[in-house]
């Protein structure tokens, strides 16, 4: 039965689309570092030292020694609240984002603007006197910084967005966008400092990559470019060597030929309307564009 549960998790996890697959990542690291931290408390064991190699140190010299922390911070969660609101975010915003973007760019824009807050973060805690201090001693953790990216990036591209909240109603994007942004500005000198910190970088990444992108540069490309290869690296190597395909005409042969040929012609058309939806916005697309956009955001 086990199997059963894993096996229906990771077919999930495959079929779900970027923000779904991004909040089973999130959950999983979170579930896999709880678990491991009971057992380390039933021997009487302190993890902390341990975890700390996956935290983004606000020290430079401590960041040298575990540059892999600027990745791996973003899905760390101090506690089930802080997981559960960032993903709440994630899942909200995220969806959001496919209507507009691809699922690529949201990938890409996680990865960044969760990069860009991290930066900024060791950047304030090493220049500015207020923190110098407690460099040495303070560390980062969450998906804050690269969910407050998405949320940015999505008020730029459309910032008359209406949002539903509970308890104060409609809201557009924008004033939901500078109400955050605002807030974070002012807890500043708060106890949780380097969080609102990292906060605004995430946000100024997505505002920066909404503005690049609508100037025609993808600022994702690189990362995307680089998550792609590492991908397609591992699979290379986990996967049995293949047969060497003989020539035939017609059979298995010509299927993938067409399947092939069919998906280029997808692509080609999800290319062609996001490049209207960029020039004209999302009202100019028609109902069987919207679709076909709305389609190809969910698919793997």
């Amino acid at each position: 039965m086990d199997s059963t549960i894993f096996d229906n998790l990771k077919e999930r996890f495959r079929q779900g689309n970027i923000v779904v697959q991004l909040i089973y990542i999130n959950v999983a690291v979170f579930v896999l570092v709880s678990v491991v931290q009971i057992g380390f408390m039933l021997f009487r064991q302190d993890l902390s030292p341990l975890l700390r190699y996956a935290e983004l140190p606000a020290s430079i010299s401590k960041f040298c020694t575990q540059p892999w922390s600027i990745l791996s911070y973003m899905f760390m969660h101090a506690g089930v609240l802080h997981l559960l609101f960032n993903m709440l975010w994630l899942y909200w915003f995220g969806m959001l984002f496919l209507q507009f973007f691809s699922a690529k760019h949201l990938r890409g824009l996680y990865v960044f603007a969760g990069i860009c807050g991290g930066l900024l973060y060791m950047l304030a805690y090493n220049v500015f006197p207020l923190f110098i201090p407690m460099a040495n001693f303070s560390y980062l953790v969450g998906a804050s910084a690269a969910v407050l990216g998405i949320v940015a990036a999505m008020a730029f591209r459309e910032p008359d967005y209406p949002i539903n909240l509970l308890f104060f109603g409609m809201l557009r994007l924008k004033y939901l966008a500078l109400i955050v942004i605002g807030l974070d500005l002012l807890f500043i000198n708060a106890d949780n400092a380097g969080g609102h910190i990292a906060h605004l970088g995430g946000a100024l990444a997505g505002l920066w990559f909404a503005w690049s992108l609508q100037k025609g540069n993808d600022l994702t490309k690189w990362i995307n470019g680089f998550i792609d290869k590492t991908i397609d690296l591992f699979q290379h190597k986990s996967s049995p060597k293949k047969p060497k395909m003989e020539a035939h005409f017609g059979g298995k042969q010509k299927e993938d030929s067409n399947a092939y040929t069919e998906k280029k012609a997808q692509d080609e058309e999800i290319d062609r309307i996001l490049e209207k939806l960029k020039k004209s916005g999302y009202e100019s697309l028609t109902a069987e564009e919207k679709k076909a956009l709305f389609n190809a955001s969910h698919r793997k």
